[in-house]
């Protein structure tokens, strides 16, 4: 499927869209104002990697946004409690991803990903999960997006979309 909406074209993951999902893994990290940009080879630590690693396998839903070239991506992803994601509730709900390049922030591009996800997880899902930093403004859009706060471990929310 692919769709167009405001001058951005839509489409779903596939496996060849791997290496761009890397790329914005690594900008779906929270980094505050005032610190130092993580090094990027971070994605590649076993707790993070598993949001991308073997992109493909059974569950796995997404889309990319594009204007000329790819500039954001979101993407859910099943984990187990024995291989938990940050987000992990239950085996049964999927852990949502989301990210958009820096110079398209703020323009509706994480709106239309969210509303394209959202959509699509409705028919195979009661809920998504995901987390996020408190001091991270994305909480905001989640929010709007109806998700909830479930769970607090220090800085980071846990927060679900009950459909």
């Amino acid at each position: 499927m692919s769709f167009n909406r405001i001058g951005i074209r839509y489409w779903e993951i596939e496996p060849r869209d791997e290496p761009f999902l890397w790329e914005m893994l690594y900008e779906a990290l929270f980094v505050a104002p005032s610190a130092a940009p993580f090094p990027r080879e971070i994605v590649r630590q076993p707790e993070i990697a598993r949001y991308v690693t073997g992109w493909g396998r059974a569950g796995d839903s997404g889309f990319i946004a594009a204007a000329d070239n790819a500039i954001g991506a979101v993407w859910i992803r099943r984990f187990t409690a024995a291989q938990p994601g940050y987000g992990y509730m239950n085996d049964e709900t999927p852990e949502l991803t989301i990210a958009v390049l820096s110079d398209w922030r703020g323009c509706g591009i994480g709106t239309g990903l969210m509303t394209a996800m959202l959509e699509a997880a409705q028919r195979d899902y009661p809920a998504v999960s995901l987390s996020v930093s408190a001091a991270n403004p994305a909480r905001h859009l989640y929010e709007r997006c109806g998700f909830v706060t479930e769970k607090i471990e220090g800085d980071s929310l846990t927060m679900v979309k009950h459909f």
